[in-house]
């Protein structure tokens, strides 16, 4: 009973403000297109602060773990794989919808929803597990699935521009940037004057509430349809076996030593795909079916982290 109680402790307040989110866009509190805004501000300003913050205090053998980076990348890697192979080969869908499909299964939503839920779970960890896992999202799993969708263009460069136009933009990515500054300044062992520290940490901690928000106020409008088909294939993918390949990679494969970094790896896995799914998914005309299987997928896993944390508690 006290387990139940102590996942609910941290799973509720988190689908909750989802849930407020969705209920005051829902009533005209916010207008649907505020959500973007609100996401811009996380995305450029909060998370880069909290990554940065994360990272600027620690020493960088103490973040850069090679083992949880390889897990991850492979462990992410191995489900578009078999995503790519189901949707391609045994469904006979084309390149583009069979990246989305692989996309939805592979790709979490790190920054809105992994940070709050491992921070309430593992505690500080989770700064610097965000940002070990936007440079596997960001600089691998993104660009390529995005590379494999273009590459039916009639075109034959096309996936190469999109590597070249993707890798360009990582280079103004305020993500990106925050971490390669974090890892300069825990290098330099020099600390922050207080008034600059202090801003920063005003910003980190308008991330966790907003993202959340976020997401609950985006999900107004998206409609359910084909739960038979793609919807259903795509949630089962991304809540059951990304964190279970997860598991294998973390505790078999490529072994990571660390308790609490193998279970923000396996509670990675587990998280609904990112926010911004639907937004690439749209211009190769799959905006619909990808708005779907975020709606169903972001309210399955309250149900299915909750039932992964009470089996790490009690592991």
């Amino acid at each position: 009973m006290n387990t139940a109680v102590d996942i609910l402790g941290i799973t509720g307040p988190i689908y909750l403000v989802i849930a407020l989110g969705y209920a005051a866009t829902r009533a005209g509190w916010f207008a649907r297109a505020d959500m973007a805004v609100f996401g811009k501000f996380t995305l450029q300003l909060a998370l880069p602060a909290l990554v940065f913050n994360a990272l600027s205090q620690r020493s960088v053998a103490e973040i850069l773990n090679v083992h949880y980076l390889l897990a991850y990348a492979l462990g992410s890697l191995l489900v578009i794989a078999g995503g790519l192979f189901w949707a391609r080969r045994v469904k006979g869908h084309s390149l583009s919808y069979s990246s989305m499909m692989a996309m939805g299964m592979s790709c979490p939503n790190s920054g809105f929803v992994g940070y709050p839920v491992i921070a309430l779970t593992l505690g500080p960890v989770a700064g610097v597990v965000l940002a070990l896992n936007m440079v596997v999202e960001n600089l691998l799993l993104i660009p390529l699935l995005l590379a494999v969708a273009d590459a039916q263009n009639q075109d034959g460069q096309a996936w190469q521009a999109v590597l070249k136009q993707t890798f360009k933009s990582l280079l103004r990515n305020p993500l990106i940037i925050a971490i390669v500054l974090g890892f300069v300044v825990s290098l330099s062992g020099v600390s922050l004057p207080a008034p600059v520290s202090r801003t920063v940490n005003l910003f980190a901690q308008a991330s966790a509430a907003l993202s959340l928000f976020v997401i609950g106020g985006s999900l107004v409008g998206l409609k359910v349809e084909g739960l038979r088909g793609t919807v259903s294939q795509v949630a089962l993918g991304k809540l059951l076996l990304h964190p279970l390949a997860m598991t294998i990679m973390v505790l078999w494969l490529v072994p990571v030593h660390d308790p609490v970094l193998r279970q923000a790896a396996i509670i990675t896995g587990a998280l609904p795909m990112l926010g911004i799914f639907t937004i690439l998914s749209q211009r190769h005309g799959h905006g619909a079916i990808s708005a779907a299987t975020l709606l169903v997928t972001t309210v399955l896993s309250f149900f299915t982290l909750s039932i992964l944390l009470a089996v790490l508690r009690m592991a």
